[in-house]
């Protein structure tokens, strides 16, 4: 994944002919008193008022610096053991892929990663993203941003 450039068709959801794959990621550079860390997607692009929650896992360990493509899949079998996936918009605590809507041009996904201050978030499991960009406000150090792009129909376009 490239910033800037579209998905590629793993990282689109089923229902637009993708696999609902969350992309291989890492980061450096993060501060030295970083105790833990979160990654979310997010499409502030979505036909909704407020956005759409792809992805949103948090309490990976601070030395966690990577995840592994698919490390979304449901059951979260490649996230580390104390990770949490809070449900997405589809009420799933899984990764869900892009879909955008057509006629709904090209939307952007950003993906964010945030270099938490405490070892351990306690959010509720059922939580929503929202909640966690809540106690993330209070609890980052500092995050980076990747953001790709998608269109309706980009399964096909970007194999």
């Amino acid at each position: 994944m490239t910033d800037g450039a579209p998905l590629s068709a793993p990282q689109y959801g089923t229902a637009s002919d993708g696999r609902n794959i969350s992309p291989q990621l890492e980061w450096s550079g993060f501060p030295a008193d970083t105790k833990s860390f979160a990654v979310t997607m997010y499409d502030p692009d979505a036909p909704t008022g407020s956005g759409f929650w792809h992805w949103a896992v948090f309490n990976l360990p601070a030395g966690c610096a990577a995840l592994p493509a698919d490390a979304g899949a449901p059951g979260g079998r490649l996230l580390p053991t104390d990770a949490v996936t809070l449900p997405n918009e589809g009420r799933q605590s899984a990764f869900v892929g892009a879909g955008p809507p057509a006629g709904t041009g090209t939307h952007r996904y950003q993906f964010i990663v945030h270099a938490v201050d405490v070892p351990r978030l306690d959010i509720d499991p059922d939580s929503t993203p929202a909640v966690l960009g809540f106690n993330l406000h209070f609890h980052t150090l500092a995050r980076a941003v990747l953001e790709a792009t998608g269109v309706h129909g980009g399964a096909a376009l970007n194999p």
